[in-house]
């Protein structure tokens, strides 16, 4: 099992060249294919109460502009992409959610950064992040900030008995392949005997793809905080996780375990829904 097109959303706003590096080292370590896709749209004017008044001129210098920036996206995606692993590039003036949903149907992997409260009041340049998690059908790693390589030493899999993390853990083995260590962790301070047994067959099914993993129960009533913490203590690079959330007034929200793993940037952070 691998990973063999990897699609790397870049925010046109953004900090890019430590993102595009992990993107490529992720390709180069499975051999894959690596499309860089980018997108923005024009900001529309402000809804007076006679109705929407559109000034085209501005509209057309901000269609230029965003083409501009667009370009220049590109020429640095090919420049630090060059002759070290196959590549495309892919970009639109449009919804910047909804051109890398229509795209995730070429990919095996989303790779992304996460921005400040998940983007959700800047729709014409960043991703809506809870939309793709939830509607791309294909799993997201969000890249820690700064990070630049793949991750080679601690994993941990943040485990409920949901079809999110089955999923997740599914999504997620080429990547755990890859690391030298791997926990499976889940905070339940109701936990009993057919918790850990749930568990060890966890640990059983990663053993039979490859994987050696053991597993801790953490017994303890606050469940995002108990897990933070003992991510920090096993100094992880890489977290596994179902992605959680619900609807809520035509925006997705995450709480809990989710919203607390993507608060965090000193690790990478791959989620399936």
């Amino acid at each position: 099992m691998s990973y063999r097109t990897i699609l790397a959303n870049l925010n046109i706003d953004g900090p890019t060249a430590a993102l595009i590096d992990f993107s490529i080292s992720i390709a180069t370590r499975f051999n894959a294919h690596l499309i860089g896709a980018c997108a923005a749209d024009i900001t529309l004017p402000m809804t007076a109460p006679e109705g929407v008044l559109i000034d085209g001129e501005t509209m057309r210098r901000q269609r230029e502009e965003i083409g501009q920036r667009l370009k220049k996206m590109r020429r640095e995606f090919e420049s630090l992409a060059g002759t070290n692993v196959s590549h495309e590039w892919r970009d639109a003036i449009t919804n910047p959610t909804r051109f890398l949903l229509d795209n995730s149907r070429v990919a095996d992997l989303i790779v992304t950064g996460c921005e400040d409260d998940f983007t959700l009041g800047h729709p014409d340049s960043f991703i809506n992040l809870g939309n793709v998690l939830l509607q791309a059908g294909r799993p997201v790693l969000v890249a820690a900030k700064e990070a630049r390589r793949i991750f080679t030493n601690m994993a941990v899999i943040a485990w409920k008995d949901t079809r999110e993390a089955r999923r997740a853990v599914v999504d997620a083995l080429p990547l755990l392949c890859q690391a030298s260590e791997v926990i499976v962790v889940t905070v339940d301070r109701h936990a009993d005997i057919l918790t850990q047994e749930g568990m060890d067959d966890v640990c059983m099914f990663l053993r039979r793809h490859g994987v050696t993993a053991r597993s801790e129960i953490l017994k303890e009533k606050h469940e995002s905080e108990s897990l933070l913490s003992f991510i920090r203590q096993a100094d992880a690079e890489l977290v596994i996780s179902g992605a959680y959330g619900h609807s809520r007034v035509r925006e997705l929200i995450f709480g809990g375990v989710t919203r607390s793993l993507l608060a965090e940037d000193d690790f990478s952070r791959f989620l399936s829904s």
